[in-house]
């Protein structure tokens, strides 16, 4: 009955000409075309798009098939014969049909697709969509920058893998649809790249235009989160890190050189030719940027083409702006991007090279403190001349409020002491009154007595091990870092509290634990779960536990409090020492 339909629809056609069809015709070709491939008579309809005579008809109407042809490929997915034979349909349609009419009812399509079926109908659909794109002159930019922008869409829908197993199984097609929307855009930028060097006219300015905003989208999408595998199997690469390759590739054939491409943001002068790449969000841009420099500095890709008078130092400010963008972001795979690119500049650098002056720019004083990577606040502290070190030490003390990371700055306040103690020259930074403002930062306790010593143990002991430095390295009678001049200040603002701390906070646990003992005591069930409390407060982020684990958590603590009051003891026994003897020989020389 279908087929009948369809048959006495196109009978009826055939013997008007193409502008006599009506809209409703238009409407029952479609209704008996889609029934026909519904209820399986998917040669009928084919053999009807092969015959000569019905050309005209196709023509005009055929666009209307484009839907149903696709739905009933994806419906017989173990069918070959008729999946065949939908692509032999489709590729009629697509040479027959008007192109404009085609070119939206591929797109929405594509646009209509969800889940699953997403990178499914997108690798179906997108040589079709090129080919009917190709017969497009008038509105080519147009067409072009259409398509892309819906490509995009879809393929945003679809998650990034980021572990080796789930780039080699690419469950989603997020692989495959990159890959091919490479060889869907390439013909577009050769086309443009046949002019460059000359002026272009309107249509291929438009056409850059489109393709370089969607070039910079993939940058930061799926680009800026997909974690680039370094190694897969034996001859097979990374489908995401060849699609960077690739759209690295893209932006440097039509647009600017990859330096101006790569400085442009975050600076005054316009660097764009096209202003419809610099209307797009900043941030949005300032995404791609960044994703761009990450892939060039640290993947290397196109990396020759930066000419090799670019100095370290300016290649690490200019980047110190990227680096910032990437650390933003809450994702760990794009933040460790960030701390990849910082690594990557400062390692150019020599120790000791990078001039204080560049933590007056805002990110090189941000960036360390925004991450708790040692490794990468080692890195640089090392490549800050003295007096950078300096300051980047005063700021971590002041905002750091992570004893962990104090303890850490404190630890390299005193390497660079120690330096600069056997130095002839250049050690003003850690040496006498520029030491000593440090110092203040450093030998104090943040709440006198009350201070929390077990949370702030660390820095703590570190503090107590540079002074134990300080007075073993620095005679009095020398006093080259000023110390024995503020010792009394240093007593009465770190080691008297310090002393007071210990002695409160022991006696807490002391008591705490002749507490639990009793309790244990008297339960009947020595595996009850109970809090830690001290001084009458629950000790926080300790789990509910048994006696037995509890006491075990209060003498660790004891502990620490014996280790701070050995190591203070010590300190302490020594700055006695080295008065008495001090004052012996100033004794002895009168």
């Amino acid at each position: 009955m279908a087929v009948e339909e369809l048959q006495s629809i196109i009978k009826r056609c055939q013997i008007l000409e193409e502008e006599d069809f009506k809209e409703e015709d238009f409407g029952l070709f479609q209704l008996a075309g889609q029934k026909c491939l519904e209820e399986g008579y998917i040669s009928q309809v084919l053999d009807i798009l092969e015959n000569e005579k019905n050309k005209v008809i196709i023509r005009s109407m055929g666009w209307n098939l484009v839907g149903p042809v696709v739905r009933c490929f994806i419906c017989h997915k173990e069918e070959v014969d008729k999946r065949e034979k939908c692509l032999r349909m489709l590729d009629l349609l697509v040479k027959l049909c008007h192109p404009k009419e085609l070119l939206l009812g591929l797109l929405e399509l594509i646009e209509e697709a969800s889940g699953k079926q997403i990178a499914e109908i997108l690798l179906l659909l997108l040589e079709p969509l090129q080919t009917v794109i190709q017969k497009l002159h008038s509105k080519k930019a147009y067409s072009v920058g259409l398509a892309l922008s819906t490509l995009w869409s879809q393929l945003s829908l679809l998650p990034v893998p980021y572990t080796k197993e789930q780039v080699q199984k690419d469950q989603h097609g997020l692989g495959r649809c990159c890959k091919a929307l490479v060889t869907f855009t390439k013909p577009f930028v050769e086309e443009v790249v046949k002019n460059k060097g000359h002026p272009l006219e309107n249509s291929k300015e438009e056409l850059k235009a489109e393709l370089l905003k969607f070039c910079f989208k993939s940058l930061k999408y799926p680009l800026l989160t997909a974690q680039l595998i370094e190694v897969l199997e034996e001859n097979e690469e990374d489908p995401l890190k060849s699609f960077a390759s690739e759209i690295v590739g893209f932006i440097l054939a039509i647009g600017d050189s990859l330096p101006k491409v790569i400085f442009q943001h975050g600076r005054k002068e316009k660097c764009w030719d096209n202003p419809d790449l610099e209307e797009e969000d900043g941030s949005q841009l300032a995404d791609s940027m960044a994703s761009l420099a990450y892939l060039v500095f640290v993947q290397r890709i196109s990396i020759d083409q930066f000419p090799l008078v670019l100095s370290p130092l300016y290649l690490l400010q200019y980047n110190m702006e990227h680096v910032e963008v990437l650390l933003k972001r809450t994702e760990e795979s794009v933040s460790s991007k960030g701390l990849d690119l910082l690594e990557n500049s400062l390692l150019r650098m020599e120790d000791d090279g990078l001039p204080h002056h560049y933590l007056e720019i805002r990110s090189f004083l941000t960036v360390p403190q925004r991450k708790k990577g040692l490794k990468m606040l080692q890195l640089y502290i090392d490549k800050l001349d003295a007096q950078g070190k300096n300051i980047l030490f005063r700021c971590l003390l002041k905002t750091s409020n992570h004893a962990g990371v104090e303890g850490y700055v404190i630890q390299n306040i005193k390497n660079q002491i120690d330096v600069s103690l056997k130095r002839t020259e250049d050690h003003k930074w850690f040496t006498g009154p520029q030491l000593l403002s440090l110092l203040d930062l450093v030998l104090l306790l943040p709440e006198g007595a009350e201070t929390d010593l077990l949370q702030n143990s660390d820095r703590i002991m570190a503090s107590l091990n540079l002074l134990r430095y300080l007075v073993i390295k620095d005679n009095e009678s020398d006093n080259h870092t000023g110390l024995w001049t503020e010792l009394k200040k240093i007593e009465k603002n770190f080691l008297k509290p310090l002393h007071t701390g210990l002695n409160m906070s022991k006696a807490h646990y002391e008591a705490e634990i002749k507490n639990k003992k009793e309790t244990r005591r008297e339960s009947h069930n020595p595996k009850n779960l109970c809090t830690v409390t001290v001084g009458g407060e629950k000790i926080p982020n300790v789990p509910n536990m048994t006696p037995e684990m509890q006491l075990q958590v209060l003498h660790s603590a004891l502990f620490t409090f014996d280790l701070i009051e050995s190591v203070l003891a010590r300190v302490e026994e020594l700055i006695e020492l080295k008065t008495k003897t001090t004052s012996e020989e100033t004794a002895r020389l009168k």
